[in-house]
């Protein structure tokens, strides 16, 4: 039987999302989603930018004010969790690696999930956002990987090596032999494996 969420109006697509500061990391916010979406500003005032990346007016708001108080530990804090973006091709998250890296912008956690290939990145406020390629042809693929037995045990993913990960796109191997994600048994938490949280 259809669920009756299925009868609920849906958007049609992601308009943009608001992201609020303090002046001491406005301008450094500004530069990182610049770098980070290679975007470019299309309002700023002292109290905010508007920032696009593609055809829209806007994709992204930074608000500025005095007033806004920073989280002091997002490991505990509820809240959005992350914001993720599709990029088309493994060599096109290779690309957009080696391009953030000029800029001085690394990702904290690189990861495949089974579903998707993704890296994991901090802004200066310690927003995260995550860049992903999707590992299958079709969405039913990728549901019916995360339906299956091996994603039960093991939800999170397994961890990444960038260099080698970028040896083997640029080598001209097979994207599809590299999506297959290994097998590693149980995996049920991601903290400790994240080097921003990773305690001393």
């Amino acid at each position: 039987m259809p669920s009756a969420h299925q009868h609920l109006l849906s958007p049609s697509c992601i308009g943009h999302f608001g992201l609020r500061t303090t002046p001491d990391k406005f301008e450094a916010m500004i530069k990182w989603h610049l770098d980070f979406f290679g975007g470019q500003i299309t309002l700023r005032n002292e109290k905010a930018a508007f920032i696009a990346y593609d055809d829209e007016h806007h994709r992204l708001v930074i608000v500025n004010d005095p007033s806004y108080i920073h989280i002091a530990d997002r490991k505990n804090a509820a809240g959005i969790y992350h914001i993720a973006f599709t990029l088309d091709s493994l060599a096109d998250l290779v690309t957009s690696y080696e391009q953030k890296k000029a800029h001085g912008i690394l990702p904290h956690w690189p990861v495949n999930h089974g579903m998707s290939t993704s890296m994991y990145y901090f802004d200066p406020d310690g927003n995260e956002f995550e860049l992903q390629v999707d590992n299958f042809a079709t969405p039913q693929e990728a549901r019916d990987f995360m339906a299956s037995e091996e994603y039960r045990r093991n939800p999170i993913g397994v961890d990444l090596d960038v260099d080698e990960l970028i040896q083997r796109v640029r080598s001209g191997e097979d994207e599809a032999a590299i999506k297959k994600r290994p097998e590693i048994g149980q995996r049920l938490s991601r903290w400790e494996n994240s080097i921003y949280f990773r305690e001393e």
